[in-house]
């Protein structure tokens, strides 16, 4: 009589995706991922924009970079619109906010300030800060304490909105401006400056050819010192818009 051998079983598939891949995690040490949550989607994303473009930022490349299946993303957030809307939240986080009591003028220069640091550090935030349809808690508890803060300096409600208007339309062309000149470093405006003067004839441009030669070329120049002399400008014109009622 023939004898057959039983089969032996192998594991199912929920034991090799599940408590099998588990176990051998606990076996080689390696440590246990942390939970995925909206907070950790959304750093990933800011990350990810902030080294590779706001184009880089897709569910797909997250989920890459989070080590996760792009569906268990959807159970964070609900598009990639939505993880936009955090990506604002997290940059108007990084801003604090005005504090009324140390008066109207200080608190919107510390402010603006501290928008255009962000855009430093955020680039690609400059289109988006703005734009969106649905904003988070953080960008609307933002804007709020900006407006309290003109409101209770004396700004009419009309006045309170042209004065935001015009500092942020300042500080974000500012920072536009920043991001895209063709130097970095008093080394740089140095060597592209020079270069500007040999290609056009000061008795064609003078007025271009003396600032270049006399301010732009000066020991110490940076394009970053212009900034806070515009914003006095912007502030001493809005100081005169609050007097006037």
């Amino acid at each position: 009589m023939t004898l057959r051998r039983k089969p032996v079983k192998g594991p199912d598939r929920a034991g090799r995706s599940g408590r099998g891949e588990e176990s051998g995690r606990a076996r080689s040490g390696a440590p246990s991922r942390a939970p995925l949550t909206r907070e950790r989607v959304v750093a990933a994303a800011v990350t990810l924009a902030d080294g590779a473009g706001i184009e880089a930022v897709s569910m797909r490349r997250l989920a890459e970079t989070l080590g996760v299946e792009a569906m268990s993303l959807y159970h964070h957030v609900a598009s990639k619109e939505a993880i936009l809307d955090g990506m604002v939240d997290a940059v108007f986080g990084e801003i604090p906010l005005p504090g009324a009591a140390m008066g109207w003028r200080a608190a919107l220069r510390g402010r603006a300030t501290a928008v255009r640091a962000a855009l430093g550090r955020h680039p690609w935030a400059l289109g988006l800060l703005e734009s969106r349809a649905h904003p988070g808690a953080v960008t609307l508890h933002h804007h709020d304490a900006v407006l309290g803060t003109l409101r209770a300096g004396g700004f009419s409600v009309a006045g309170a909105a042209h004065a935001y208007s015009v500092l942020d339309a300042y500080v974000y062309g500012f920072a536009l401006q920043e991001q895209n000149l063709p130097f970095r470093d008093s080394k740089d405006v140095e060597r592209i400056a020079a270069a500007m003067l040999e290609g056009f004839p000061a008795d064609r441009f003078p007025h271009l050819a003396e600032v270049t030669a006399k301010h732009v070329l000066k020991p110490g120049y940076s394009f970053a010192h212009e900034f806070e002399i515009g914003l006095d400008l912007i502030l001493d014109g809005l100081e005169r818009l609050r007097s006037a009622g």
